[in-house]
């Protein structure tokens, strides 16, 4: 059986493609081209599908939700606080797994920040 090998892009509609472009680059520090091409660092990404009524991806509206490894959660949250960006709730743990965070981009459009366990 042939199989998938990796995720390929993640795209997002805009009002404002440039500016949503910059807040990524400036905020989160995605070192992304002018094409989008970004070479992540290597580590686990899991695929996992929810229940349509799930409140995780916060607004019901929201049909997918992105995930970006970091190294260090908390100042992550710290850098996006200092920028002004919506941070929301306070930072969760998962045994075995590792940590999460969630922010909120300026379209509104909800993001979660995975410090996995080392």
């Amino acid at each position: 059986m042939e199989r998938v090998v990796g995720i390929g892009g993640y795209f997002l509609r805009s009002a404002d493609p440039v500016a949503l472009g910059a807040w990524y680059r400036e905020c989160l520090g995605l070192d992304a081209d002018e094409n989008g091409l970004w070479f992540p660092d290597a580590g686990p990404t899991v695929f996992a599908t929810f229940a349509y009524d799930t409140g995780y991806f916060g607004s019901p509206d929201q049909q997918v939700m992105l995930n970006f490894r970091v190294r260090d959660l908390d100042a992550m949250l710290a850098q996006l606080r200092e920028r002004g960006a919506s941070v929301v709730g306070e930072p969760e743990s998962m045994e075995g797994v590792g940590r999460f965070g969630w922010v909120t981009d300026p379209e509104g459009n909800r993001i979660e920040l995975w410090e996995p366990v080392s």
